[in-house]
């Protein structure tokens, strides 16, 4: 069973979702920062870049959001080509045919006001990603204002089920409007589904209305606060219950689930218990295992997780575990724990964008068709963004992407070591060492003193002294200089002072 945990501070507000104890998801709102994604703006757009087919576009963010050509609905370029001014040659612009490529410079205009909604937040130096293919989520099914296409979750599996689903939607959306019908929707009556999609529509009108006349960079819409985002989009029979920290969450979810799925409203909790809500269901420990990049199996395998800015790659090994058989035996199961994992990891850890996995190399052709179905259905089952895979290669790789949504976990919660600067090592003591020799004997060149005092890190002045003090001998010689080595515990590996006098 799965069970929700709200534990709210003032100052930051966190909501896990575990399975049989083991965590799944973990989500951060801090109360002082915001949290762009879904959210709509009138943006205007600032910069059109043909050669990239992207415009930047003002939201009233530090940094300019950034609108690719593919991000544009095609009737909307197509209305906007439209309106735009005469040709050179006095005629109108022709309306594409539904084919043809369009070209951003001819559907947008430097200074043009253009509804935007945020479809990934910022991540290093980009700005936030936008888009005008509009979604809104409800609870049974997500809105596409504009986009007439109708999709069903892929854990809806019965035939009948998804044909039942898709004529409900198709009675209650107007021809040029299309959703996703969500999981939630399963076995659900016509009343109930169109209840939600009628309280969608009614928001997605009230954003055009506001669009009208609203000031340039202003923000129309927004989503719920996460901790409801969360609950609406996790609340199913599969929930043991919904636990929240402080009784003003516990009554502020209690109404809201009381409203859209009432049936749940006594799996609404608080928690009194003396130690703290995420220490008490092991919570805390949980997430530091996570910024770890080894992560153990049952098995004694383990995996390694390693991401860059360009991509994410998980190495597998075998570890302890040794079989009870053959090692193709072993290997194979490994395989199949590690790929379980690793869609978990993906998910707690938000991994998104190009993703390679060294499975363990199998010899039978056989075992990598059914890791590749084992992990593809688990990815399927238990991963809620896109993903595609590609099928297992002769040297054991899978490489696959995954939908990004704003930071991952490590983003999240640490920031790149002051020392190395996020590569992820740093100097030996010998190199930094020699280094400073190399800086001692510029300075001596240059200045001829004859007598210096070079401070240094207390390592440092131990690893010079028991190692290399036959080069402090060969520089006083060479130089006619008396150096004099003191530490400082305050200096850092790679710091050093010379005072000369």
């Amino acid at each position: 069973m799965k069970k929700i945990l709200i534990n709210n501070n003032p100052w930051q507000t966190r909501i896990a979702i575990t399975k049989d104890e083991a965590l799944q998801n973990i989500y951060f709102s801090a109360h002082a920062t915001e949290n762009l994604e879904r959210i709509f703006f009138k943006g205007i757009i600032t910069k059109v870049l043909p050669g990239i087919q992207t415009a930047f576009v003002e939201i009233g963010q530090d940094r300019a959001g950034f609108l690719h050509i593919s991000e544009i609905d095609r009737e909307l370029a197509i209305e906007k080509i439209s309106k735009h001014i005469q040709m050179d040659d006095g005629e109108r612009v022709e309306r594409p045919s539904s084919r043809q490529p369009l070209d951003i410079s001819k559907i947008l205009r430097e200074g043009d006001p253009i509804l935007v909604q945020v479809s990934k937040e910022p991540v290093y130096e980009k700005g936030a990603k936008l888009t005008t293919c509009f979604t809104l989520p409800g609870r049974f099914a997500v809105l596409m204002p504009n986009i007439p296409r109708i999709g069903v979750s892929k854990k809806i599996e019965d035939r009948e089920e998804r044909n039942r689903l898709k004529d409900i939607v198709k009675n209650h959306l107007p021809d040029t409007m299309g959703a996703i019908i969500r999981t939630t929707s399963e076995n659900r009556n016509a009343t109930e589904i169109g209840k939600d999609l009628d309280f969608l529509i009614q928001t997605w009108n009230d954003i055009q209305k506001k669009f009208e006349t609203a000031e340039p960079k202003e923000k129309l819409h927004e989503d719920l606060d996460l901790t409801l985002q969360v609950v609406r989009d996790n609340l199913d029979d599969d929930v043991e219950f919904v636990i929240a920290d402080t009784k003003l969450d516990q009554n502020a979810i209690y109404k809201f689930v009381k409203n859209i799925a009432p049936e749940y409203s006594h799996k609404v909790k608080i928690y009194d218990g003396a130690m703290p809500l995420f220490e008490h269901f092991n919570i805390e420990k949980q997430i530091e295992a996570v910024l770890n990049k080894k992560v153990e199996l049952k098995s004694g395998g383990s995996l390694i997780i390693e991401s860059t800015e360009a991509m994410t790659v998980v190495d597998v090994n075998t570890g302890k575990f040794v079989g009870k058989s053959n090692m193709e035996e072993t290997i194979f199961k490994t395989n199949l724990e590690a790929a379980e994992e690793v869609v978990r990891q993906l998910r707690l850890r938000n991994i998104g964008g190009l993703i390679v996995i060294d499975f363990i190399d199998m010899a039978i052709s056989g075992n990598r068709q059914k890791l590749f179905k084992f992990f593809e259905k688990n990815l399927k089952e238990q991963d809620k963004f896109q993903s595609v895979v590609l099928k297992v290669s002769e040297f054991g790789l899978v490489q696959m992407t995954r939908k990004r949504s704003g930071k991952t976990l490590v983003q999240e919660l640490t920031h790149d070591c002051p020392t190395c600067k996020g590569s992820g090592f740093i100097k030996s003591l010998q190199t930094e060492c020699y280094w400073i020799l190399r800086k001692v004997k510029e300075f001596l060149q240059a200045q001829k003193p004859q007598e210096i005092t070079l401070t240094v890190n207390s390592d440092m002045f131990t690893y010079i002294s028991n190692t290399e003090y036959n080069a402090i001998l060969y520089l006083e010689k060479n130089f006619t200089c008396k150096i004099a080595i003191q530490d400082d515990k305050k200096l850092a590996l790679s710091q050093y002072k010379i005072e000369k006098k």
